[in-house]
């Protein structure tokens, strides 16, 4: 439950900090003295959006905490959850303080018990503390959205909801996957069948890795046979056979030179360099003989040579690549080939689309037979509610209509249906519902469902508006009843409300200067009489006015 809010600087509240008590608390105070100045504290430190406008004029930060105590039954989940989200465990884990500041430049800051955290996580203890029915609740009463998740949280089906919007989505993603892989089967298959006609032609034409280097080497040698036996002979003509050749030189010239050194020592390095170099022409006819012998002009594989390269050119600027890049081409073409046949199975994903939509299923009729009954359930409690708040003969009926095709939130529609009096045909409430039964009908339903709800502490802000006389009197008896399980905290303009609570505060607001100060101070019993007086007869209270409102309190 709320045990203390405290404001520093917030909106027209310098200083303020509240104790709270459990049952039921009631908030009054003149129009515009700032009752939901309050709730919009509690709102931004439960994490709701802050902004700067909320600072207290020449101040320059608010800040605002509420510290609350955690039931017994709540303790070990809470503390639980605390140490998997990092947050130290204070007051023996049964004090969870949450802190909100806002500064002049828009930033906000998160606490919980002294750590900084995330509005997420300021949000998600939130959620299990404080359930918020605000005064436009019976507007969003009206649609469908808002009326299927009320069932289902009254009912506990927000898990198993989930479940099934989860398997919804995996359904309806292989759904889509599907449809793309049939809408595209002809494409894919002239890409399957360029792809195997591409490989066949490649495969028949079988490039080898480096055969561009070594085939060009070949053409070179072929293409110009002519003219290298022609070059070869003259060489061997040149070295050895002509009348003047260099080996006939060089054998005078070595036979010379070896006589004159065994008259001059100097000169036998020479005469060994010529006997090297005779030797070398020697080794160099010797071996252009062998090449001569080998060579032939070979017209024929001349010819293989160059249909080959041209086969192997004419590829290459077919699929738009560099020759020596057909073999990698091949590999790729391949791989691709197989991955595509492998991606397209079709069959598979029409089998994994059947398991999913079994699983949905399965799934969303088990959440149709539970919503059956709990609507059966809740129509009946609200019903009974209507009859206390004068509208006697009235009935609501919760109707599942069927959505056969399914969606994220079930096989069915939840629609809320209303008869406003005895033997008339429950109709849409949106149709049939006045203003006044529309709010008196929203009331019913935020009291009774808030009868099952595990949220320590109910806040209603002027859910009664709309309504008065006996059946303002029976809303507070309602929430003073709703009190004896929960803290509430209820905003309201209705003395018939306000002498209900258990406890009373009042919103006043003054003027510092020429600022608007708030505060709210909690009543003595003498302080609610008037308070309620005034409620019942406005700015001028009189005697008449105190008795009836002692009148209302004494019944209480």
């Amino acid at each position: 439950m709320l045990q203390t809010l405290a404001l520093r600087d917030f909106v027209i509240v310098d200083q303020l900090e509240l104790d709270f008590a459990t049952g039921f608390t009631v908030l009054t105070g003149e129009t515009g003295a700032g009752k939901s100045i309050l709730l919009d504290a509690l709102g931004l430190v439960l994490g709701e959006r802050a902004d700067s406008s909320q600072i207290r004029e020449g101040s320059h930060r608010a800040e605002i905490s509420a510290l609350f105590r955690i039931d017994s039954k709540q303790v070990k989940h809470f503390n639980q959850w605390l140490d998997e989200q990092g947050f130290p465990i204070e007051d023996q884990g049964q004090g969870l303080l949450l802190k909100r500041t806002v500064e002049s430049n828009g930033r906000s800051r998160a606490f919980i018990n002294g750590s900084v955290a995330t509005l997420s996580q300021l949000r998600e203890a939130g959620d299990q503390l404080v359930d918020i029915h605000g005064q436009h609740a019976h507007q969003l009463l009206l649609k469908s959205g808002a009326q299927r998740e009320l069932l289902d949280r009254h009912a506990g089906l927000l898990p198993v909801a989930l479940e099934v919007a989860q398997s919804f989505k995996l359904l309806n993603d292989s759904l889509r996957r599907l449809a793309q892989a049939e809408n595209a089967g002809q494409d894919i298959e002239r890409e399957r069948e360029r792809l195997e006609w591409q490989l066949e032609e490649l495969s028949e034409l079988s490039p080898q890795e480096g055969e561009w280097d070594l085939i060009q080497t070949e053409h070179a040698r072929l293409a110009n046979g002519t003219k290298i036996i022609s070059g070869c002979q003259e060489a061997v003509d040149i070295l050895s056979e002509a009348e003047n050749s260099v080996e006939a030189a060089l054998s005078k010239a070595s036979t010379n030179m070896s006589a004159l050194a065994h008259h001059d020592v100097s000169l036998i390095e020479v005469s060994q360099s010529l006997e090297s170099a005779q030797i070398q022409v020697d080794e160099a006819v010797h071996s252009l003989n062998r090449y001569l012998q080998k060579l032939e002009l070979d017209p024929e594989r001349l010819s293989q040579v160059e249909d080959r390269m041209q086969a192997l050119h004419s590829a290459a600027r077919k699929y738009r690549t560099e020759v020596n890049e057909l073999p990698r081409l091949l590999l790729e073409t391949n791989d691709r080939l197989e991955a595509l046949t492998a991606s397209q199975n079709i069959e598979a994903l029409r089998e994994k689309v059947k398991q999913e939509q079994l699983a949905y299923l399965k799934l969303a009729k088990q959440l149709s037979q539970k919503r059956s009954k709990a609507a059966s359930d809740l129509g009946t409690l609200i019903t009974a509610a209507m009859q206390d708040l004068s509208m006697a003969g009235g009935q609501l009926e919760i109707a599942l209509v069927p959505f056969p095709e399914g969606g994220p939130h079930g096989l069915e529609q939840i629609e809320f249906l209303v008869a406003g009096h005895a033997g008339s045909t429950p109709r849409a409430l949106a149709k049939v519902a006045s203003g006044g039964e529309l709010a008196r009908i929203s009331l019913a339903i935020s009291v009774i469902t808030s009868q099952a709800s595990f949220t320590p502490t109910l806040i209603f802000d002027e859910v009664d508006a709309g309504i008065g006389g006996a059946v303002a009197e029976t809303v507070g008896k309602l929430l003073r009843q709703l009190g004896e399980s929960h803290q509430i905290l209820c905003v309201t303009h209705l003395p018939q409300v306000a002498a209900q609570g258990n406890h009373h505060l009042r919103v006043t607001k003054s003027q510092s200067g020429d600022k608007a100060l708030s505060q709210v101070s909690p009543l003595t019993r003498t302080d609610r009489v008037e308070e309620v007086a005034r409620m019942l007869g406005g700015t001028t209270i009189t005697d008449t006015t105190r008795r009836h409102a002692r009148e209302l309190l004494e019944q209480n």
